[in-house]
């Protein structure tokens, strides 16, 4: 009898390791993703003197054919700048004219190390005593008809991965990838556990019923 109760434990043992196999499966792509680790101007940050540059770094080192980095003012026109320049994981564009006060958004889109596209945006402001206001929209290099400055950055072509053209629509930032598939089979995971804990219980319950 106590043969019989060792080999049924050991089954069950061999099913939690399967449970907890699935359970921890999803962490494996989603580190594969790169995500932007910090940015200068930052995001949200409020300067006293206009920046000339933007920065992005990200976990991962960038492909410069598919990295894309554009900044749009208040009015969310863009704003000129020159073509990303990439050195291992940072991507850097020089702004073409002098910034105003104002409200400014740097949107981006790069592709991970296994090809998977992502994209996202910040916010910053200029608040220079001794610069005038954003300039109007006009001197501003206008964004295609519809399209704000996130849009642009999809539409100028750069960073749609290898990946893109078989994924559908461009998924959005690292932070969200993959989040359903992982909750799902977690909640699998979580279901075959408590399976196999009631079984085990039962189980053991059953043999002691019968050695009395």
């Amino acid at each position: 009898m106590a043969t019989g109760i060792r080999r049924g434990l050991a089954g069950l043992g061999c099913l939690l390791i399967a449970a907890l196999t699935v359970l921890l499966a999803p962490a494996g792509p989603a580190a594969a993703h790169t995500a932007l680790l910090r940015s200068t101007p930052a995001a949200d940050s409020r300067l006293s003197t206009a920046p000339k540059q933007i920065t992005l770094e990200f976990l991962q080192s960038l492909d410069p054919a598919y990295t894309t980095i554009v900044l749009s003012d208040a009015n969310r026109q863009r704003v000129p700048t020159g073509a990303p320049a990439v050195e291992g994981t940072k991507g850097t564009v020089t702004i073409d004219r002098p910034l105003g006060n104002g409200s400014y958004t740097v949107a981006y889109r790069v592709v991970s190390s296994d090809g998977h596209p992502v994209q996202g945006s910040y916010s910053f402001a200029v608040a220079d005593p001794a610069a005038s206001a954003t300039p109007d929209s006009a001197a501003a290099t206008d964004a295609p008809a519809g399209t704000d400055a996130t849009g642009a950055a999809v539409a100028d072509g750069a960073a749609s991965g290898p990946a893109e053209a078989a994924s559908g629509p461009a998924e959005a930032t690292a932070a969200g990838s993959g989040g359903s598939g992982g909750t799902t089979l977690a909640m699998l995971a979580a279901g075959i556990a408590v399976a196999v804990a009631a079984g085990a219980a039962g189980f053991l319950l059953r043999r002691r019923t019968l050695r009395r």
